[in-house]
Parts: C-alpha cells; sequence; structure tokens
C-alpha cells in the first residue's frame, strides 16, 4: 500500500526542519525546499496538505486503483519534494531523475542521508509516479499554503508588521511577434508537443523531431535574411521578388506538412488510446 505519510527518521537521516538551506541563495531550488519545509513543519498546512495528497492513487487499465489494494510507490512526501520541483521549475523527468539521485540537500528533503542510504531512483518510478502529481493538485496545495500565509500575515500585521520592497530589471528575449516568426514558434511547440506525446505512448511517428526543427529554422533564416533588391534593373528586381515569395512559400508549406502531420498523429492517438488532446496532455502532466 502506498504510505501517505513520510516515514519516521531512520539512523543517518536529517530531520526536515533541520535541513540548512542558504537564505542568501538567488537559485530557485532552495525558495522551493524552504516552501516544503515549511509545510512539513507547521502541522496545520501539513494536514491540509496530506489530505490532498491522499487522493494520489495509481492508475491501472485506465481505472483508479484502491488505496488498500494499490500497488506500492513512493511515499506522498517525496511525490510531494520531487513533483513541485518539476512542475514549480519546469523541468523534465531527466533533470528530477539526476536531482534525486545526486543533489544532496534534496535527497535530505526525500529523507535519505549522505553517508549510509545509497537508495537511487529509476527513472520509470520518478515517471509513473510523478505523472499522478498533475498541475491541479499543486495548485489546491498552493491555496493551502498562500491561505496560512495570508493568516500568518494577518497575525503579524495585529502585532506590528514592516515590509520592505524591492525591484530590478531584467534581461528577456523579446521579439517583434511579426507573421513568420510567430509562425516559427506556433510550428516548433506543435513539433515538441507532438514528440512528447508519441514519446509517452511509444509511438516512433516523430523520432525525427529534433530535425524538424532543424529543418524549421532553416527555412526561418533564408526568409528571414533575404532583402528586396535595391538595384535599377528591373529584371533584377523582379528575380529578387520572386525569390522572396519562394522563400516565404517554402516555409509555409512545411508549416502545412507539420500541421497535417500533428491531425494524423492526433487521429492515431485518439483512434488507438480513445483520448482527447487535452487528456493527453494530462496524462504526461
Amino acid at each position: 500500500m502506498r504510505n501517505v505519510v513520510n516515514s519516521p527518521l531512520h539512523f543517518g537521516e536529517v530531520n526536515i526542519a533541520d535541513i540548512q538551506l542558504d537564505p542568501k541563495s538567488r537559485d530557485d531550488i532552495p525558495q522551493i525546499l524552504r516552501g516544503l519545509q515549511y509545510i512539513d513543519t507547521t502541522p496545520e498546512v501539513r494536514g491540509q496538505v496530506f489530505e490532498i495528497l491522499a487522493e494520489i492513487r495509481p492508475i491501472q487499465d485506465g481505472e483508479l486503483v484502491s488505496a488498500d489494494t494499490g500497488r506500492p510507490g513512493m511515499e506522498q512526501w517525496k511525490i510531494l519534494v520531487l513533483g513541485t520541483l518539476r512542475l514549480g521549475l519546469n523541468i523534465d523527468y531527466d533533470r528530477v531523475h539526476e536531482w534525486a539521485n545526486q543533489h544532496k540537500t534534496i535527497r535530505e528533503m526525500l529523507g535519505h542521508s549522505g553517508w549510509c542510504d545509497d537508495t537511487e531512483y529509476t527513472l520509470d518510478t520518478i515517471k509513473n509516479n510523478l505523472r499522478l502529481f498533475t498541475p491541479e493538485i499543486l495548485d489546491r496545495i498552493n491555496q493551502q499554503v498562500i491561505a496560512a500565509g495570508h493568516r500568518l500575515v494577518k497575525k503579524s500585521a495585529d502585532e506590528g508588521l514592516t515590509t520592505r520592497w524591492d525591484s530590478c530589471v531584467v534581461e528577456t528575449d523579446v521579439h517583434d511577434p511579426t507573421d513568420i516568426n510567430l509562425l516559427l514558434d506556433a510550428v516548433g511547440k506543435i513539433i515538441e508537443l507532438c514528440a512528447m506525446l508519441c514519446g509517452l505512448f511509444n509511438l516512433s511517428d516523430w523520432r525525427q523531431s529534433r530535425s524538424l526543427i532543424r529543418q524549421l529554422k532553416k527555412l526561418y533564416r533564408k526568409a528571414q535574411r533575404i532583402r528586396a533588391s535595391t538595384s535599377n534593373d528591373e529584371g533584377k528586381k523582379e528575380a529578387r521578388h520572386s525569390e522572396i515569395i519562394r522563400a516565404y512559400m517554402d516555409d509555409l508549406e512545411f508549416a502545412k506538412e507539420i500541421v497535417a502531420r500533428a491531425m494524423l498523429t492526433r487521429w492515431h492517438l485518439e483512434r488507438i488510446h480513445g483520448l482527447l488532446p487535452a487528456e493527453l496532455l494530462q496524462r504526461d502532466e
């Protein structure tokens, strides 16, 4: 049976409340772990969160398995830690797998000591368990934590609360939304999503997805760089104009091929698994 609450401490393990996190670190990991540490050390919030986590059950043959007869799996606390990192930082299962086995602080948060615990997680174990931790589950947990924060702030305000705000400018990769680069973004995302879904269901339809993205970018750059002729020769101007049209048409034709192929993949997945695209994406979450 799947354990809901993490087990009592074993020899060599570090109490979650005693895990040392760098308060000056600007990295995302310590900030998320600090929030998880607050959940574990606050009985009221911990109880509410584990009530939500108790709903997580393995699925077999499309049906929910009961808590009493379900297969063994990761403890809910470990699913919470790794699932929050995956969704909060928008990382893939491979990175979660690396962190769960190699990252010292994360392993302490999972309940593993650094010197006498050689527990390792397989990639399949992480995938099979973290798929149950959906964005909807995380959102419900966030609501409980936010509510606890509001109560804490209200209590502090009654005693006199002082706050200080700071701001900074962050450089971002923003480009002008021209038709051609919007097409690049949209078609590139179609390729990525189709490849991800086919990988989830062990289909080989999009195994050349990286090559397709390279082809897409190559056509985009060709159309982007070509310029109208400044020659006084009308023949050269017309030839360059035809070349520009051809470059854009090549880009559009390739996009049409990708869309048609994506529609075929959608039909294939619906026919085999009886799932709509939204349900497919939810399965991966």
